[in-house]
């Protein structure tokens, strides 16, 4: 029986990306190919013999010759395509640089997309029972929109948007897309961001907090509860196996918890956890302690 054949992108060492392509390989019934922009970063899958193309998924170019590569490999077909590529995000949105916004929904965003319109032809000729698969790698984010994470947040609500709207029009041609919301796992995302190891700038309305902030933007607070990036292959593969993978998967830590909020309770209680989970508190604390006005003076000086 013919092996799937898979593409993932984002896979240099240390990211979900390689652990899902590295799961996948190892159950013996997946031709994964494995990709990254730099491909000095891939050795992880390289030592197990998983094939590997070089693919910057912010140049057109670049996509197009992946996309030939793989059909000159294939005979013409993908069976699956997992857009995995992307950044973090960290940063109050009164802080954010707006270049530094469309820099993020390019990666996070519109990547995607052009991978999708690049690869449907060869999708479009799978011979996988249940058709083809795209599957969109967002985040518990997309749902909760926690404060301080926003952008990335947006990010992935925005190809969770699109994601449902593909699967809907692509639905008559029996291609399957799934939305694959992880909660926290441990990987390299943290070192990974868009704005790199930026703080709580000098001039931030937010100024009093650093202390907090500098600490949640590290992705350190979730670090304890995060799981292994081994166990969260492990389950995604399993849906994907499945004939009719689910049309959402949810697996991570807290992403129970965001599924049950978002489904059965008031928005009011979700918009609540994400709050907490963000340490709103800790900020208005600090914020408090400072003095509110002068916190203002100190970001946009005296009226």
């Amino acid at each position: 029986m013919a092996k799937t054949t898979v593409l993932i992108t984002g896979c240099s060492d240390g990211g979900l990306g390689s652990t899902l392509a590295l799961a996948l390989h190892k159950t013996g019934h997946f031709r994964v190919f494995a990709t990254a922009r730099n491909l000095s970063k891939l050795s992880d899958v390289k030592a197990v013999e998983i094939e590997t193309l070089s693919l910057d998924v912010l140049s057109t170019p670049s996509i197009e010759a992946c996309a030939s590569e793989v059909r000159a490999l294939t005979d013409g077909t993908l069976d699956m395509l997992v857009n995995n590529a992307g950044a973090g995000y960290f940063g109050a949105l009164v802080d954010t640089s707006l270049s530094d916004a469309r820099a993020l929904f390019d990666l996070n965003v519109w990547s995607g997309l052009a991978m999708i319109q690049a690869f449907l032809p060869l999708l479009l000729r799978s011979q996988r029972p249940g058709g083809a698969v795209i599957v969109n790698h967002t985040s518990v984010s997309s749902v909760m929109a926690p404060p301080f994470v926003a952008l990335y947040g947006a990010s992935k609500a925005a190809m969770a948007t699109l994601t449902v709207s593909l699967r809907n029009e692509l639905r008559p041609f029996g291609v399957r897309v799934i939305d694959l919301k992880s909660g926290s796992t441990k990987s390299n995302i943290g070192a990974n961001k868009a704005n790199g190891t930026a703080g709580v700038p000098d001039k931030s309305l937010y100024y009093a907090a650093r202390a907090w902030l500098n600490e949640l933007y590290t992705g350190s607070p979730f670090e304890d509860q995060a799981i292994d990036s081994e166990v969260w292959a492990k389950k995604v593969v399993a849906s994907l196996e499945k004939k009719e993978p689910p049309n959402t998967i949810w697996v991570g830590a807290f992403a129970w918890t965001v599924w049950f909020a978002s489904n059965f309770l008031p928005s009011s209680v979700a918009e609540k956890l994400a709050r907490d989970a963000s340490g709103v508190d800790k900020v208005e604390r600090s914020i408090k302690e400072y003095g509110r006005d002068k916190a203002i003076d100190d970001a946009y000086g005296k009226k």
